[in-house]
């Protein structure tokens, strides 16, 4: 009974989902009939679109075409006519630029260019397109004619401003680069900015336009004939202002002077004017006046016109050399901007020939007139050229590097200078010591009161000028391999591979060799010359003065100091001779003291009455000791002795020999009666004798 109440309500619940699943069934295929509907008729819809859009284009496409043609037509036609405007414009090119052209380019430099442009393009249109133009002649000459007034303005633009640099300017460039502790650059502007520029712009024009290099022929000849005048400007500036001031600087470093109270070592040193002027009247007044104001035997007489001359010259053309550094630098940095970098050497190069050429021939003539002057045996003339030797040795690393890029004939310019005035300098050392040597004996031209030759101050006075110039003249002497001739070893460390180069340390002892070798000959030729006196005293006196007025010259500058360098022993060796001639003139004493000794001389025995022979040789003694003291005192009166230490010390060494062997003479006969008159015999006291032997060597008393 359960089990068919189970079975019946399962029956019937499945009978109901039956039920449901037929009902959902039915709602899907009532949709799908429905989807179908909908889609055939979208489908007819885009049927009928498709259809509509195919007529569609097959109206539109052959409209378009036909539009896209049209547009095409419209625009050859717009370049046709744009052809035949740029062709037109060329036909009447020249007309529209004549004006222009003809009034040149001055005032408006960049249209006058946007013109000749335009000519330019007219010139190579004509040339490609139609070569048998008679417009292409026209257009040619028109550019012709504007090229030559571009190089015209170029030429007028640089002539006109170029001007020559104001000496106080190059004074201010070159016065006080090294030797200032705070130095502003000075810098040239040797063109307007404005100016510079279009000279710039017209020589880049003519450079890729113009295919003509005149205008750089233009350039190097107006840039140098102003740089040439600058240096001539300089030296005429020099010579107006050194004549009054003995010395030029420009107001801007004066001024710096006095506002830096503290200065750097100078790296270069300067020339000084005046030196070799200053240290020959030094000398001179020495040689004249001798070493205490005494007065000598040198018959020197300054020249001071032509010292001061001669100052000036120099002083003038180590002042050019420096400036023509400086201006040549600032040109070459002038020149890179306006002359193409192919060409910048080779125009530096003519650009600064005339200056450059200028002042090798004055450094050529000073070497010329210093060869003259060696040839009349005038060596001091030779002294010009050390200061200037030694400025372009300086000067010459400069020299070199402004040089650099030239043509090798001008760089040897100044090495060639440089080599003449050493072999010049060298010859004139080694003439000078031979002449020391060789210096006659002339009778008449002896001093007569035995005071400083002229040849032993002359010498001094040469030798003593070398101390400023240790370096130059060493290298002089070293330039023409002397060390062979002085007989010193070339030590590999000394000397490089270049024949003009040698350490330092090597040219001191070349030139204290020399120096060693002037003084060597000048003791011979002294001694020589002593012997042309008659009395060995005064040839004593001669030479004692002239050893001492060298010693004592040699210690009162460095040459004592350069001499030790290969003389050790000099100051003592120059010592032993003065004294050795203080021991001989004393022997001219020997005579006058001989009457004071005992010799040949009995004993007497006070109060005993003296035969007639042996009053009369106490009278002989008097008398030769008074004779020979008087003689004696008036020859030696007048001689010379110009060092008062010397003077004195010889005065007294003499009065101590004499005075106490008279009074020992004296008082050996104080007792004893050997005349009736003994003021006949007795004529001096000691005090007396030492009077009269004070009054020696002094030609005042």
């Amino acid at each position: 009974m359960i089990l068919n109440q189970d079975a019946a309500a399962r029956k019937s619940e499945i009978e109901e989902k039956l039920k449901q699943e037929q009902e959902t069934l039915s709602f899907i295929r009532e949709n799908l009939e429905k989807s179908d509907q909908l889609t055939k008729g979208m489908v007819s819809i885009l049927s009928s679109f498709e259809s509509r859009l195919m007529q569609l284009e097959n109206s539109i496409i052959p409209v378009h075409k036909q539009t896209e043609n049209l547009q095409r037509l419209q625009d050859n036609v717009e370049k046709t006519l744009y052809s035949l405007d740029h062709v037109i414009s060329y036909y009447h090119v020249a007309k529209e630029t004549d004006k222009i052209i003809r009034e040149g380019p001055t005032g408006r430099l960049e249209e006058y260019l946007f013109c000749i442009a335009r000519i330019q393009k007219a010139v190579d249109f004509f040339q490609d397109n139609n070569p048998d133009s008679p417009d292409l002649n026209t257009v040619k000459a028109r550019f012709e004619k504007g090229k030559e007034l571009l190089e015209a303005e170029f030429r007028s633009l640089l002539a006109r401003y170029s001007k020559p640099v104001p000496p106080i300017l190059i004074l201010d460039l070159i016065g006080g680069d090294d030797d200032l502790e705070t130095q502003e650059e000075v810098t040239l502007e040797h063109l307007p900015e404005a100016v510079l520029q279009d000279i710039i712009c017209i020589s880049g024009w003519l450079v890729e336009y113009g295919r003509n290099q005149d205008f750089m022929n233009v350039y190097f000849q107006i840039r140098s004939n102003q740089l040439d005048r600058s240096i001539k400007g300089l030296k005429e500036h020099f010579r107006k202002s050194s004549s009054s001031s003995g010395a030029v600087y420009s107001p801007a470093v004066q001024n710096k002077r006095k506002e830096t109270p503290t200065k750097k070592p100078p790296k270069r040193p300067v020339y000084i004017p005046g030196t070799i002027r200053k240290a020959q009247n030094l000398l001179k007044q020495y040689s004249q006046h001798g070493l205490d104001g005494k007065r000598g035997v040198s018959n020197f007489t300054p020249i001071e016109g032509k010292d001061d001359v001669l100052d000036i010259e120099i002083d003038s053309y180590i002042h050019c050399i420096s400036a023509f550094v400086k201006l040549a630098q600032s040109e070459y940095q002038l020149l890179t901007e306006i002359i193409p970098e192919h060409h910048q050497k080779k125009t530096f190069d003519s650009l600064i020939q005339e200056a450059l050429d200028s002042l090798m021939l004055e450094g050529e003539n000073i070497v010329s007139a210093a060869r003259r002057a060696i040839a009349r045996h005038d060596y001091s003339a030779v002294l010009a050229i050390f200061p200037i030797l030694k400025h372009l040795k300086q000067t010459k690393p400069e020299f070199d590097q402004v040089l650099q890029g030239t043509a090798a004939s001008t760089k040897n310019k100044l090495p060639t200078l440089i080599t003449s005035m050493e072999t010049t300098g060298a010859k004139a050392l080694e003439e000078f010591a031979d002449s020391i040597k060789n210096d006659p004996d002339k009778e008449y031209n002896m001093p007569k009161d035995g005071t400083v030759h002229e040849l032993t101050s002359n010498a001094i006075l040469f030798l003593q000028q070398l101390l400023d110039f240790q370096e130059t003249a060493g290298a002089m002497l070293a330039s023409q391999v002397l060390g062979d001739t002085y007989n010193i070893p070339l030590d590999p460390r000394e000397t490089s591979s270049s024949a003009n180069s040698y350490s330092s340390e090597f040219s001191r002892k070349l030139l204290s060799t020399y120096i060693c070798k002037v003084l060597g000959n000048l003791q011979l030729n002294l001694l020589s010359k002593s012997k042309v006196y008659e009395d060995t005293a005064l040839s004593a006196i001669f030479l004692h003065n002239n050893y001492n007025y060298i010693l004592k010259s040699l210690q009162k500058s460095e040459l004592i100091q350069l001499v030790s360098v290969t003389q050790k022993k000099a100051e003592s060796s120059y010592r032993e001779l003065i004294e050795q001639q203080i021991q001989t003139y004393q022997r001219s004493w020997f005579k006058v003291i001989e009457y004071l000794t005992d010799r040949n001389m009995p004993v007497f025995q006070p109060g005993v009455k003296l035969k007639d022979k042996e009053r009369q040789m106490i009278k002989d003694k008097f008398k030769g000791f008074n004779d020979g003291l008087e003689e004696l005192c008036k020859i030696q009166k007048v001689w010379a002795i110009p060092d008062k230490e010397q003077r004195d010390a010889i005065r007294q060494a003499q009065k101590k020999i004499v005075t106490e062997a008279y009074r020992a003479f004296l008082q050996r006969f104080a007792n004893i009666s050997f005349t009736k008159n003994p003021e006949k015999y007795h004529k001096y006291k000691p005090e007396q004798v030492e009077d009269m032997i004070e009054k020696l060597f002094d030609t005042s008393a």
